[in-house]
Order: C-alpha cells, then sequence, then structure tokens
C-alpha cells in the first residue's frame, strides 16, 4: 500500500493504515524530519488513546493508555547497539503483546521475530509525504 498525503491530512491517513495492518508491531523508517513522529501522534489517536503523545528522543519509550491495552512508542535515534536496547528491556516491550511503535528500528531489527508491519516514509519534491507499508 501506498499513501502521497500533505501533513495537514495526516489523521486521515492513520485511519487508513490502521485499517491495513496486519500486527500491534510498527516499525517506522525514514529520514530525519520526515515526519514518524507526527504520524505516530495520529496512530494513537485513531486507535482511541486520548494522551498527550511527545516524542520519546531522550527517554526512549513513552507509555500511552488505551483501555485494556498499552501503546508503547520507541525512539531508538540514541540507540547505538543492541546491548543498549537489552539494557532498557526492549524484549520485555517486544513480547509484551501490546501495541508496539518503533522510529529507527535499524539497531533491534536482528531480534524481531514476531510478525511485524514496515511503514517507509519519504518526502517528494514538493514536500508531500509517501507513506508505504510493507
Amino acid at each position: 500500500m501506498e499513501i502521497n498525503y500533505q501533513l495537514k491530512n495526516v489523521e486521515l491517513v492513520a485511519n487508513q493504515l490502521i485499517g491495513q495492518l496486519s500486527t500491534k508491531t510498527i516499525l517506522l523508517y525514514g529520514n530525519m524530519g520526515v515526519g514518524k513522529t507526527t504520524l505516530v501522534k495520529a496512530l494513537v489517536k485513531a486507535l482511541g488513546c486520548k494522551d498527550e503523545v511527545s516524542s520519546p528522543t531522550f527517554s526512549i519509550v513513552n507509555e500511552y493508555g488505551l483501555g485494556n491495552d498499552k501503546i508503547y512508542h520507541f525512539d531508538l535515534y540514541r540507540i547505538k547497539n543492541m546491548e543498549e536496547a537489552y539494557n532498557f528491556g526492549i524484549e520485555d516491550y517486544l513480547d509484551s503483546g501490546h501495541w508496539i511503535l518503533i522510529e529507527w528500528p535499524e539497531v533491534i531489527e536482528s531480534i524481531l521475530m514476531d510478525p511485524f508491519n514496515v511503514v517507509h516514509l519519504e518526502l517528494d519534491s514538493k514536500k508531500n509525504r509517501i507513506l508505504t507499508l510493507k
């Protein structure tokens, strides 16, 4: 699935994306500033969460409540190796059965065994976003 959109339509895109997901684990790839965190905010809202969403760049993970479920939002940009990921308990989060939204997942790809969805975000020459779901 591929969606071309402007940032002002990110909430519509989030709803479309949720309808196409096959798992509760989403890996978000894209360059700095492409809109990964903005998409996560829209996804969290579309899932029905009322919590304030912010980037976990320094905290690594933010947790949001969702009725009987949870959403874990990771920003692994500052994680340099698997040892750092193991030190904050990444495997416990991945095995939790809750929603897992991971920005910059490259460093932990080697331990991802369960099914997951991959979202690639790009900017075109007119600053529109191109979302590709794999």
